[in-house]
């Protein structure tokens, strides 16, 4: 009956964190960026790369705060949910329509996430993380986001700025702040129902948190995905994908790790085997994927999705 009660709360989450980033939060952070007057490219590498893993990053920071060792599921869920990311929404994406890709960004993004996966393996071979490696995350991600504004300066004009509505623009704000109130009690409920989940199966914490969150946070990031990939925007599907997992392995978890590191502990411990195995997995997964692309020379057919997903 306690399993039962928790698997229904986390069914639930899961439902009300997709409205929440698709109904509030993701638009008002479009507001946003046009207040700032972002280019696309630049909007989508930052803000919306926000949007997309808030849920992540909440986690991981709430499994961090919380007493008793609970690093491992918000470890976990950003792991898998990479993982999740460029193996099935790219996948998913290319299965309903095929892909014609813009080599460039691919390639630009493809190199920081095959960075970003080389430094969590080196983070994680001694079992600990300690400061000056959790400040590497958060300058290796400002580096990316120096790189997209210099890359879309030096390659094409800047959007035209939207016309925007000042009290429009006031309102959001607010329900920005509202939103990012919603996801953190989510993220909070999430944690408990995955620390609930594996104390009655007898299952480790991350095990919960690489399948069952993972899956659950990047549900919605698949929807939208397919939806733009139907539409003859299968390229944008792929660029958020790994755009994401950049966010989610140096921000998701660089800027948790950081403020723990600062204000609670000395180090955080990371030795899992379930971790190690799937950090290994995210490498080949990156290079599986680079590769069908140099063989089909940046196209990705449905035979090509239909392996991914698999």
């Amino acid at each position: 009956m306690i399993l039962l009660a928790y698997l229904s709360a986390t069914v639930l989450s899961f439902y009300l964190l997709a409205k929440t980033c698709e109904r509030f939060f993701i638009p008002a952070l479009d507001q946003i960026s046009k207040k700032l007057n972002l280019s696309s490219d630049v909007a989508g590498a930052t803000l919306m790369a926000v949007g997309s893993s808030a849920p992540e990053l909440f986690i991981s920071i709430i499994s961090l705060l919380k007493p008793g060792n609970h690093e491992a599921i918000g470890m976990g869920t950003i792991v898998g949910s990479a993982l999740f990311n460029l193996l099935v929404i790219i996948g998913a994406a290319a299965a309903f329509r095929p892909i014609t890709a813009a080599w460039r960004p691919i390639v630009r993004d493809s190199a920081f996430y095959a960075i970003s996966i080389g430094i969590l393996i080196l983070a994680f071979h001694d079992g600990q993380i300690l400061l000056y490696e959790a400040l590497g995350f958060i300058i290796l991600y400002v580096i990316y986001v120096f790189t997209v504004l210099k890359w879309k300066s030096a390659s094409v004009e800047k959007d035209a700025p939207a016309p925007l509505n000042e009290r429009t623009f006031k309102q959001t704000w607010l329900i920005f702040s509202g939103s990012i109130i919603a996801l953190a009690l989510l993220s909070w409920v999430l944690v408990e129902s995955a620390i609930g989940i594996a104390q009655i199966l007898h299952v480790p914490e991350a095990i919960i948190a690489l399948t069952i969150l993972a899956i659950g946070t990047s549900i919605p990031d698949t929807i939208s995905s397919v939806i733009v990939a139907r539409q003859g925007r299968g390229n944008m599907a792929i660029t958020n994908a790994i755009g994401s997992n950049v966010f989610d392995i140096l921000f998701g978890l660089g800027m948790p790790w950081f403020l723990a590191l600062v204000f609670l502990r000395p180090q955080i411990p990371v030795k899992n085997a379930e971790l190690d195995s799937s950090v290994l997995l995210l490498f080949s997964s990156i290079i599986l994927i680079f590769a069908l692309f140099l063989i089909q020379r940046w196209h990705l057919r449905k035979w090509s999705g239909y392996l991914l997903i698999l």
